[in-house]
């Protein structure tokens, strides 16, 4: 099977620019690109040693490929605020208040290294969770819905913000984040 870059309608932002957006979409290209190589190229390898690595590597590339459908539908149509609905109402159950949630996960996002910091749903548990994903693959949580997905890669701001004004890029994705995107994940 072939996967597909998909295409994502993204308006101007305020605080991400249109060459970190142009840029980073050319990345996720690349994902898309190498899960479609190593699909390919795994049936025709002999090697178990490289058979291997490649199965290895393609968590990586998947994790990839997935994240960034995820943040990048999020960044379409435009900021819109977070719908009454199932999404708030779980949020405001769990952290007790909406600012308050943004704050944990403004803070997760803060963590050293690179990654992503994720909102997840539980469906088999009907709870929301919260974590730290290394690179594109280590942390996922199993079985569990990506509802909202940051990546804090350095190419996700860095041709617009130093690494010590990442905060700065968490606060602009939040301004130009459709929460109404968001919520019907869940």
């Amino acid at each position: 099977m072939q996967y597909e870059v998909k295409t994502f309608t993204i308006p101007e932002l305020k605080g991400i620019s249109q060459k970190t957006i142009t840029e980073h979409l050319g990345l996720y290209a690349g994902y898309v690109k190498h899960v479609n190589h190593i699909s390919e190229a795994h049936t025709s390898v002999n090697d178990p040693y490289a058979k291997a690595e490649m199965q290895r590597r393609l968590g990586f590339e998947w994790g990839g490929m997935k994240n960034h459908e995820a943040y990048f539908a999020q960044l379409e149509g435009g900021a819109k605020e977070l719908p009454e609905g199932d999404l708030k109402t779980r949020l405001e159950n769990v952290w007790g208040s909406i600012d308050t949630f943004l704050e944990h996960f403004k803070g997760l996002a803060m963590t050293r290294g690179v990654g992503w910091a994720m909102l997840y749903f539980d469906a088999d548990t009907q709870q929301l969770a919260t974590t730290w994903v290394d690179e594109q693959h280590l942390g996922q949580l199993v079985e569990s819905k990506i509802v909202l997905a940051l990546d804090m890669w350095e190419h996700s701001y860095m041709i617009d913000y130093a690494p010590s004004e990442k905060k700065a890029y968490v606060d602009a994705f939040f301004a130009n984040l459709n929460w109404e995107v968001v919520a019907a994940r869940v």
